[in-house]
């Protein structure tokens, strides 16, 4: 029987309402990875080839382990979506650091799942104990960045949860510093928690200026601090530690109140490392990024894509529920470890450890009658 894509999203939403903190249920995963891939292979040609070129049908996978996930760097080349990109209501797009002239391009034809997925799990990992706070955030609203994921993600986040006087500061002409640090000085002064949140090159260029002019602030009890990405393309990296020690230095906010999310364009889920969401569960393992239910994180020998043994690096994988109009499964070009309630990142892939990838991408494209870029 051939299922709508409407009756996908319903059970995908339905899964996601069962909240952040629902039991691991793997039958009901693997059973809704299955049906969804069904569908992928029917609708998805350029998928439907690649799977076919590596002897995975519906009829002969089992298990969502065996469903073949999408190298990221495809993303580029081909049109990976079940619908016409005519109908798409959304197209987040790739940064181009890599190469401007080709950015990833992800489509999305009811923004419905990856709405729910992300206010869902940034509400138990972000406030699992408010139910708004002022969010100060360092990124720009969509008007000004509408293919950008992560612009879209913030003002959702500030949309659902954000107080009275909620902000984005950077504008047309970049961070809005004076702004940013009056708003600043004023919460420390009138005892208002406030979440700052943002892009963690960004927290880097706030805080090198809190070094220049010789500020230190003390965020009321309360507060806390989001950032996301890495430094890829940037002029300098700063590790997660340092950066952390920075803003306990200058923002008064300290390490076990800053929660580091993981997303990306081709993912319909995020995942967080949270110290906060770990304290309300009782946790005692630090520092490790969590899946929300609707997906899963496995890591992959970088030579054979086959899953590493418990312990050893490898490439992160994704099988991600809410990407129901593309594909379940993200093969990224990041390194990770797993680790007993999810994984930790490494950083991002590099030389030798790529090759996996760089084999999955050929695969793809020959599959596909394109040629290697």
């Amino acid at each position: 029987m051939t299922e709508r894509i409407a009756d996908l999203r319903a059970a995908v939403l339905e899964m996601i309402r069962r909240g952040a903190d629902q039991p691991r249920d793997d039958a009901a995963f693997n059973a809704l990875a299955l049906r969804l891939f069904a569908y992928q292979f029917r609708a998805n040609e350029p998928y439907r080839k690649y799977c076919e070129k590596r002897g995975r049908t519906p009829d002969k996978v089992q298990s969502w382990l065996e469903i073949p996930p999408v190298p990221i760097a495809a993303f580029k080349e081909l049109t990976l979506t079940c619908e016409p990109v005519e109908h798409a209501v959304a197209c987040f797009m790739t940064s181009g650091t890599t190469n401007p002239k080709k950015r990833g391009r992800h489509y999305h034809f009811t923004l419905e799942v990856y709405d729910a997925s992300a206010t869902t799990f940034f509400k138990a990992n972000v406030l699992p104990d408010v139910d708004r706070l002022r969010l100060l955030i360092l990124g720009s609203p969509p008007d000004l960045m509408p293919n950008s994921s992560l612009s879209h993600y913030l003002w959702l986040m500030c949309c659902n949860f954000g107080a009275s006087g909620s902000s984005f500061y950077i504008g047309k002409e970049g961070l809005e510093a004076d702004r940013l640090l009056a708003d600043l000085r004023a919460a420390e002064q009138t005892g208002e928690s406030v979440c700052l949140l943002g892009a963690s090159f960004a927290f880097v260029h706030v805080l090198d200026l809190c070094r220049q002019q010789g500020l230190r602030f003390r965020l009321p009890a309360g507060s806390r601090v989001m950032d996301t990405g890495g430094f890829k393309g940037r002029s300098r990296e700063v590790p997660q530690d340092a950066l952390y020690g920075l803003i306990g230095e200058h923002i008064g906010v300290a390490a076990d109140r800053c929660v580091n999310m993981y997303g990306m364009t081709e993912l319909s889920m995020q995942c967080y490392d949270s110290p906060l969401r770990r304290a309300r569960l009782g946790r005692q393992e630090m520092r490790t990024m969590e899946a929300p239910p609707w997906a899963r994180t496995i890591i992959l020998d970088p030579e054979t894509l086959a899953v590493a043994p418990e312990g050893e690096q490898g490439i992160i994988c994704h099988y991600d529920l809410a990407n129901c109009s593309s594909v379940v499964g993200i093969l990224t070009e990041d390194l990770g470890v797993a680790t007993r309630e999810g994984f930790r990142f490494l950083g991002r892939v590099k030389g030798a450890e790529s090759r996996g990838c760089s084999v999955s991408v050929d695969e793809m494209l020959a599959a596909a009658g394109k040629t290697t870029p």
